[in-house]
């Protein structure tokens, strides 16, 4: 008796890396329960669960506000220090969050990568649930914040999603790279730590672009982070002026990180299972 053909076949890609959208598609149910299997881990058996998404921005907002503030006397372009700094880290954090967990995902996930057929490109990608849970948290107390020093919405509010999309994209780049390369060389996982700080000091995260030396600024401005973060703040504060040519910068770069991060994600996918 003739076996029946077989339902799919495992072939590598030929040419340039692409993501099948019908693949994706298809798996979508998978894609859900690793998304919500991250959210329930992420704060089991803690004693504060999810209020440590408020805990960790207003901890580190107030060591800002005490040693870039008081201390070192910084301007905020007019807004309370705690606040401008509380809006910095809101962007960061969705960031960085991206980053570190996108980056991990593959590793995290070696028993299924080993064992059973999946888009790889699912791991990085069912790690945005949480991210954008814990966005969603931070931003309803960023809003009672304002409320509190009466700094009212205003039209540039409309972009922030795009600001948020933005460094998530170019962070979702940075980690399918970094979480590739991780399979094969494991001193990633310990360079991420020591470099994303260095990345936060080096955004306009805890400080305004204005305090940067002129000589200095348009190199600063070639961080792709800085026209993001300035942008991002500026939706939710109204303080300062877009610089469009650099926010505009910033976009492309973004989205070139994220087309490259995802094609040498896929280029070394057919690898994982042999070496993780």
């Amino acid at each position: 008796m003739s076996q029946p053909p077989p339902r799919v076949r495992i072939r590598p890609s030929r040419g340039w890396p692409t993501i099948s959208l019908s693949e994706l598609w298809e798996f979508r149910d998978l894609l859900i329960v690793l998304g919500g299997r991250d959210i329930k881990l992420r704060y089991k058996q803690t004693a504060l669960g999810v209020a440590w998404v408020i805990f960790q921005p207003l901890l580190a907002a107030g060591i800002f506000s005490v040693v870039f503030g008081a201390i070192a006397n910084l301007p905020s372009d007019g807004t309370p220090y705690f606040v401008f700094s509380y809006a910095g880290l809101l962007a960061w954090n969705t960031f960085s969050s991206t980053l570190t967990k996108a980056s991990g995902s593959m590793l995290g996930n070696s028993h299924l990568i080993s064992k059973v057929y999946f888009p790889r490109i699912i791991l990085p990608l069912s790690t945005a649930f949480s991210t954008f849970i814990d966005f969603g948290i931070a931003v309803i107390l960023m809003a009672v914040l304002m409320a509190i020093h009466q700094i009212g919405p205003h039209a540039g509010l409309i972009l922030l999603p795009i600001w948020l999309l933005l460094l998530m994209v170019m962070a979702f780049g940075l980690g399918t790279f970094a979480g590739a390369l991780a399979v094969s060389y494991r001193d990633v996982q310990h360079i991420l730590p020591v470099l994303i700080p260095f990345l936060m000091y080096a955004s306009p995260v805890a400080y305004a672009v204005s305090v940067v030396p002129e000589r200095f600024r348009a190199l600063y401005w070639l961080n792709p982070l800085t026209g993001l973060l300035e942008g991002f703040r500026w939706s939710l504060l109204g303080r300062g002026a877009l610089q469009f040519r650099y926010v505009a910068y910033s976009a492309t770069v973004s989205v070139g990180l994220c087309i490259a991060g995802v094609a040498f994600f896929q280029a070394m996918e057919r690898r994982f299972a042999d070496v993780i």
